[in-house]
């Protein structure tokens, strides 16, 4: 591992909590006025995530309690394979692992609504799954190599050959951001009929261990948004910041604006979007790379 490469992961350790405490502050001052209220001061996050360390967990058993560690612990890992420049492959792996743990956490309560809002977790990644293989594909199509660093070192941006993918995986996020109309685990807000579903039994300190995974996991969407952006041109950095601010707001438009769905129309509209932006852009992009073999 390269110089420049520990010192992005130290500062992605150190400063993805920020940064995804001020994407949370953002979420809730915009969400509410969306919806006409006055809603909570920007920081209204942090002093949630102190809080939520300071109390004492309701200890359901010691299971729950250690595989929420575990998410922890691999959404970290995860996000360190990202900014070293290494495999997204095993990122997007490593990532989906990290959602089991947190399965596990909530099969490993008696109450129905953790067990539901497990089962709807695992129906969310059926759904998205093959978006996010599509898109370690589609990057390793343009740049001949699953690694990141490979990606950015590219002379032009992936999204100009796999727009398609782009929006497709802007399009998982939904469900990956737990966002209306796919918000069908666990929720933000009270609207639920399942109140919290997965995180029903999560508690305290417990859940400030989860909220703390839930900053890193968010830092780490935007980044893979921000990859299709970035090449050799320094300045690429700003537009894809640029972007990341605009998609997460295209998000949070959406969250406001639909009604959630049921689980059927979330795995059967994901996988079309999966199929005619996705799959048919890698299959143009090989018709093209092959036509000009020929």
């Amino acid at each position: 591992m390269s110089t420049v490469s520990v010192i992005t992961v130290i500062c992605y350790l150190i400063f993805a909590p920020v940064v995804g405490l001020f994407v949370s502050g953002y979420d809730r001052v915009i969400t509410a006025r969306m919806q006409g209220r006055q809603g909570p001061p920007f920081l209204q996050p942090l002093y949630d995530l102190v809080k939520l360390f300071r109390k004492e967990a309701t200890i359901v058993n010691r299971v729950q309690t250690a595989m929420v560690v575990a998410f922890l612990i691999f959404q970290v890992f995860t996000g360190c394979i990202f900014f070293a420049g290494s495999d997204i492959l095993l990122v997007f792996f490593a990532l989906t692992l990290a959602d089991i743990f947190l399965i596990l956490a909530a099969c490993s309560t008696n109450s129905p609504y953790s067990n539901l809002g497990s089962q709807r977790e695992l129906l969310s990644i059926m759904a998205y799954e093959p978006m996010t293989l599509l898109t370690a594909i589609g990057f390793y199509m343009v740049s001949k190599s699953f690694n990141v660093s490979d990606v950015i070192s590219m002379d032009k941006p992936a999204i100009l050959q796999i727009p398609g993918i782009f929006i497709g995986y802007v399009f998982i996020l939904i469900i990956k951001c737990r966002k209306s109309p796919f918000d069908l685990s666990t929720s933000h807000h009270a609207h639920q009929e399942m109140v919290k579903g997965l995180t029903q039994d999560i508690s305290g300190n417990v859940l400030g261990i989860m909220e703390l995974a839930e900053l890193y996991a968010s830092v780490l969407n935007m980044a893979v948004v921000g990859l299709f952006f970035v090449y050799k041109n320094p300045w690429s950095y700003l537009v894809a910041l640029l972007v990341c601010s605009v998609v997460y707001f295209i998000i949070l438009l959406i969250d406001n604006i639909f009604p959630r769905v049921k689980w059927n129309v979330m795995l059967w509209s994901t996988w079309a979007v999966t199929f005619v932006f996705g799959g048919a852009n890698v299959l143009l992009l090989d018709m093209l790379r092959t036509a000009v073999k020929l």
